[in-house]
């Protein structure tokens, strides 16, 4: 495997096919579960060089008014997918996304599948653990232990492959 390097801004950017790209997305976004806003304002930081972007630019880029970003914004932040930075100076806000986001974004979920596990045996011992209800719910529970032990496992080794691909230089 190469090593490779991260891209360098681009002046020239093809602006339909980055439109094209940030509608993709989204719909494959919102297709998972992401409501259209959010997917739509996600996609288009995670597209621009600078991986931040203002509330004028998101609404000029999507078309949208600044209501929808803030919205847009309010949830991306509460599950840890952006970040939001105040402009040196200025009482405007960035909304950023960092380079090593899907990970923090996975690594957040250990509590929420904890807590799933948890209510799977809360839910096993309500229904009977012999029951077919209860046995669908054991095995669910024992999907999120697994998952709760596999994830940090899986995410250790992310973080050693990102090391070695791209060292301590990654763009923010």
């Amino acid at each position: 495997m190469t090593e490779e390097q991260p891209p360098r801004a681009n002046s020239q950017r093809d602006e339909k096919a980055v439109s094209d790209f940030v509608e993709r997305f989204a719909a494959q976004l919102t297709d998972a579960g992401m409501a259209r806003m959010p997917a739509r304002v996600f996609a288009a930081i995670l597209s621009s060089d600078a991986g931040t972007m203002s509330v004028a630019e998101l609404g000029e880029q999507l078309k949208i008014s600044p209501a929808a970003v803030s919205g847009a914004v309010r949830y991306l932040s509460h599950v840890t997918m952006v970040s939001r930075e105040r402009e040196p100076g200025s009482r405007r806000e960035r909304y950023r996304v960092h380079s090593d986001q899907w990970y923090e974004a996975l690594g957040n979920r250990d509590q929420i599948v904890k807590r799933w596990e948890d209510t799977m045996r809360e839910g096993v011992a309500s229904l009977g653990p012999d029951t077919p209800a209860g046995l669908r719910l054991a095995e669910t529970q024992d999907f999120f232990h697994f998952l709760g032990q596999e994830l940090p496992l899986l995410l250790d080794r992310w973080r050693e492959h990102r090391e070695r691909t791209y060292g301590g230089s990654v763009a923010t």
